[in-house]
């Protein structure tokens, strides 16, 4: 599948669907959460910030990020080479919404967890 456009035969110009697609996919919030909290940082330094991440899944998000615009990369001209990410302005348009989700969710947590429970 192509990350890159995701169309739905009934609604083929939605963005939401477009968006969400990657917005919603497993690491983006914890490599932007990452982003946020730590500003520019390398590869290596977002790998170890995420420890059940795999190098391959990191790398494929970072992709995605970046082709969205809401992360940048800056490949430096040294030997060896060093790249750095960090967030666009796009990004961090981004985040005021993804904290308001992340609040709602420690705020509900708990009673979450618990009605799970009682559904068993």
């Amino acid at each position: 599948m192509d990350r890159k456009i995701v169309q739905d035969a009934t609604f083929p110009k939605c963005p939401i669907r477009n968006i969400l697609s990657h917005i919603s996919e497993k690491w983006t919030f914890l490599v932007l959460y990452t982003l946020e909290n730590n500003g520019k940082m390398r590869f290596n330094d977002i790998y170890r910030c995420i420890p059940d991440i795999s190098q391959k899944m990191l790398a494929a998000t970072l992709r995605t990020l970046k082709e969205d615009g809401i992360i940048s990369r800056t490949i430096y001209p040294e030997v060896p080479p060093k790249v750095e990410y960090e967030l666009t302005d796009r990004g961090l348009s981004l985040l005021p919404h993804i904290d308001s989700l992340i609040g709602w969710a420690i705020k509900n947590f708990d009673d979450i967890l618990a009605d799970r429970k009682a559904a068993q």
